[in-house]
């Protein structure tokens, strides 16, 4: 027996397939990144987080692990070495159902620059303001790491992690794995178009414009 629930169960295989759909947009390959998600919305429930050091085309819903917000987890393999940023974000962010962590080349490049993606594009709205901010580098799977990952995320839904890679919350995990390849575009033409220059950026109240057309789009009539 697993121990874990058919809904839990459930859950992990949604996990497995965002892990191999990342893998397949070349976004993590091996055992890089890790993937989260929350249980419900009752806290004492916590979360699901990818297990350490085990490729994601071996991964199988019972190898996840169960964590609670103490820190606490079950299951027969360790949690990801990210838990601490994982558990950190679903304690001070509520509306977050699911956290994605990549090593994208683009995201992860200027992340190593310690460089943060402005609004040189309108699509930078959709993470909640003008820029998606880079924060400092700390030793992965630090308590350190998550403080600078938590200050980064304030008013956002992306951050880069300084010499390190990306990390992105959602409402759920299909939103979050959307939301992960878009900024991983960003990224991509933020560093083409600055091979060419210096990029263009819209102003703060565009990006304001922006985000209430974002929030009404696809708005049902009546």
């Amino acid at each position: 027996m697993s121990g874990f629930s058919e809904p839990e169960l459930a859950l992990g295989r949604k996990v497995i397939e965002t892990c191999l759909e990342l893998e397949r947009c070349g976004l993590n390959q091996g055992t890089a990144g890790n993937v989260s998600v929350r249980l419900s919305a009752d806290p004492s429930d916590g979360i699901l987080i990818t297990p350490t050091a085990l490729r994601y085309d071996i991964m199988q819903p019972e190898d996840m692990a169960h964590m609670d917000f103490d820190g606490g987890h079950s299951g027969r393999h360790e949690p990801s070495s990210e838990w601490r940023f994982h558990r950190d974000i679903y304690r001070a962010r509520p509306e977050v159902g699911a956290v994605i962590h990549t090593h994208g080349g683009y995201s992860t490049t200027l992340a190593c620059l310690r460089r943060e993606i402005p609004a040189f594009h309108y699509m930078i709205a959709l993470f909640g303001g003008s820029n998606i901010r880079c924060c400092d580098y700390a030793t992965y799977g630090t308590q350190e790491l998550s403080d600078h990952v938590l200050r980064a995320l304030e008013g956002r839904s992306a951050a880069l992690m300084g010499g390190h890679g990306l990390v992105v919350l959602g409402p759920n995990l299909q939103r979050a794995l959307a939301l992960t390849v878009e900024a991983e575009t960003l990224a991509m033409m933020y560093w083409r178009a600055a091979q060419m220059g210096q990029p263009r950026l819209l102003s703060d109240p565009e990006i304001v414009r922006v985000r209430e057309k974002f929030a009404a789009y696809g708005a049902k009539k009546g």
